[in-house]
């Protein structure tokens, strides 16, 4: 928060303290300075001596230490790094195997790739969470945490992530590197331009729909209506003008004046064919396949019939290769794609996951969002498409969540609970339930704050005793490895026990509305989906065209098991809407959009992009 920002602030009524520790926390109101974040937690106001300063660090992603607060990407900028290719060296990778991107990152080639092709699989470890909230679960801290905590126990482990999207960086959520002593680095560049992969994707994706525009102006040889074309734009920033907008405009040297909009890149097929794919050759296949919408007389136009494929995968084709980088701790992470879980699929790349397999003996990733979103998806989508066999799931959740899942307000949150604890742990009951019909054996990590209190966290420990499962106070925040060591050795030993039976939720052969009810039944705990008789048809329609055997994405907002983001806790007995049905040829599976989900979010009204800035020295502040 600028000073300006705070004057006015004051000026408007707000008390001057609430104001001075959001300009200390950097958070985007004088409402947030406990806010959501990927890890541990700090009181409301500093420890005695500290001073309050103009600065853009985060209050609760920060750790009190010589009598200063510092941020995540302080402690960043203060790691360690070692040279790219002595990561590489951790997991045999060749100087010939990797392409680097300065002294701290690097891509893998295809040839590398292709070598390790038969080596015997490592085991996956997916890390999920309970139903977000404003509080923070820091599911992402934990997959490093996690991660750190196997390598310390000696343990050859690797972690496979997402890639951030700019969008939450400079909109509410912040970036997704971790927290505290349990990141990925270099921090800013992970959350920022990275090795590019975005821009590549995003270029990919435009690219297409200009030669659907350019396609239509000049002969238009496929017959497609341009009042029927199902294909957008993407950019990777949240704007909500931009929704739905006229193109081509101007006269006939312009284009053909039609309807169109943007979604936000995260949420483009491009995006999850580029994590669904195993090679190029499946990436160019799966571009071809795209429906990009249809003629007159209701026919699929794909993207092939534009000659499309060529030209996209040459823009993805060094994107394609999975991205090398470290912890803080110097232990190898994959980061490579990065689908959001609420409006796509949710998952890192597959050639990042099925490498890393091939290079460890544990890998641990995450999936998006809450266990209902990101593993169901991480579960029906990846796994069924990729043929992976995950051995454990770890699912995260805080004490500060399960009070707000509770009936607490999050300015309410200080002080023990334990009342709101015990409600609160219906959402996680939930989340367990659902996870054990896949087959994988659960594990608990409650991420510690340092406000919980032993009468809480023993709580969330009785209660997961009760349902036969094991959880474990996590510190890794605070404290890296050592406050995962715990955890990690019991995941190590489950993932190895062989206890892991997998299986889908539904069979290929179940037709699409079935698969979505299902769903909506068995995990989100609905009587039922319902839908307009438009919608009903193209479920139909979709059956008819021989995509019946997709797996159904269901889009819907995050902060719920239903489609109302303030039903928390397990609600039971609800509906939920279908509003849209969209095809992802070439992803492979269908979309199931409820409720009010928007694939191009809109910024706050005070979003993060307010507060981060370049300091005197050059560096990067406000970025969290």
């Amino acid at each position: 928060m600028h000073p300006r920002t705070a004057e006015t602030l004051i000026n408007q009524g707000f008390p001057k303290l609430n104001v001075a520790f959001a300009i200390l926390s950097g958070v985007r109101s004088p409402y947030d300075t406990a806010t959501q974040n990927r890890g541990g937690f700090l009181p409301d106001k500093p420890p005695p001596g500290i001073t309050l300063r103009n600065s853009a660090v985060n209050l609760n992603t920060a750790v009190w230490r010589d009598n200063m607060a510092k941020s995540d990407i302080e402690i960043a900028r203060e790691a360690t790094m070692l040279p790219i290719s002595e990561i590489a060296q951790k997991l045999d990778i060749s100087p010939e195997g990797f392409k680097p991107f300065g002294h701290d990152k690097a891509k893998l080639t295809t040839d590398f790739i292709n070598s390790v092709k038969g080596n015997k699989d490592g085991k996956l470890i997916l890390v999920t969470a309970i139903s977000p909230t404003p509080a923070g679960e820091g599911k992402t801290t934990t997959t490093v945490g996690l991660g750190d905590g196997l390598n310390s126990i000696g343990k050859k482990a690797v972690m496979c992530l997402r890639e951030p999207s700019l969008g939450p960086c400079f909109g509410m959520k912040g970036g997704a590197a971790g927290g505290g002593y349990a990141q990925v680095v270099p921090m800013e560049d992970i959350n920022l331009h990275f090795t590019g992969d975005f821009h590549a994707i995003c270029a990919a994706h435009n690219l297409l729909s200009a030669l659907i525009d350019n396609h239509i102006h000049w002969e238009n040889k496929s017959g497609l209506d341009p009042r029927r074309i199902t294909w957008k734009r993407v950019m990777d920033m949240n704007d909500r003008t931009l929704r739905d907008i006229t193109i081509g405009l101007g006269g006939p040297g312009n284009g053909t004046p039609r309807e169109s909009g943007f979604d936000i890149t995260v949420a483009s097929e491009i995006m999850a064919i580029f994590c669904l794919a195993t090679d190029l050759d499946d990436l160019s296949r799966r571009i071809g396949n795209i429906v990009i919408g249809y003629t007159r007389d209701l026919q699929p136009v794909h993207a092939r019939d534009v000659n499309a494929p060529g030209a996209m995968t040459v823009l993805l084709k060094d994107a394609f290769m999975p991205n090398l980088v470290q912890t803080l701790e110097n232990n190898p992470a994959f980061i490579h794609g990065g689908p959001f879980a609420n409006i796509a699929h949710g998952c890192n790349s597959v050639i990042a996951t099925k490498t890393a397999l091939k290079l460890a003996d544990y890998v641990v990733t995450e999936a998006g969002f809450g266990a209902d979103l990101g593993a169901e998806k991480f579960f029906n989508i990846k796994c069924r498409k990729a043929g992976l066999h995950p051995a454990a799931v770890v699912l995260v959740a805080t004490a500060r969540a399960l009070k707000m899942h509770g009936g607490v307000a999050k300015d309410q949150l200080a002080g023990e609970n334990v009342d709101a604890i015990k409600k609160g742990c219906e959402n996680l009951g939930r989340h367990i339930r659902n996870l054990s019909q896949f087959g994988v054996p659960i594990t608990v990590a409650i991420n510690r704050f340092s406000a919980d209190t032993d009468g809480e966290l023993s709580a969330i420990r009785e209660y997961c005793e009760q349902l036969d499962v094991k959880a474990f106070d996590c510190n890794h925040w605070g404290e890296g490895s050592k406050g995962t060591q715990e955890i990690a050795k019991h995941v190590a030993e489950v993932a190895d026990s062989g206890q892991a039976q997998f299986h889908t939720l539904y069979d290929d052969d179940m037709p699409l509305w079935d698969k979505a009810r299902h769903i909506a039944r068995t995990l989100y705990g609905a009587d039922d989906i319902i839908a307009d008789k438009k919608v009903r048809d193209q479920f139909a329609k979709f059956e008819t065209d021989g995509y019946g055997h997709f797996p159904v994405c269901m889009a819907k907002t995050q902060y719920s098991f239903s489609t109302d983001p303030a039903l928390m806790g397990a609600p039971t007995g609800h509906e939920v809407p279908v509003r849209e049905v969209r095809l992802s040829a070439g992803a492979e599976f269908i979309v199931v959009v409820c409720g009010d989900i928007m694939t191009m979010p809109g910024l706050p009204r005070v979003p993060s992009a307010d507060n981060i800035h370049l300091n005197d020295e050059g560096h990067v502040e406000g970025l969290f």
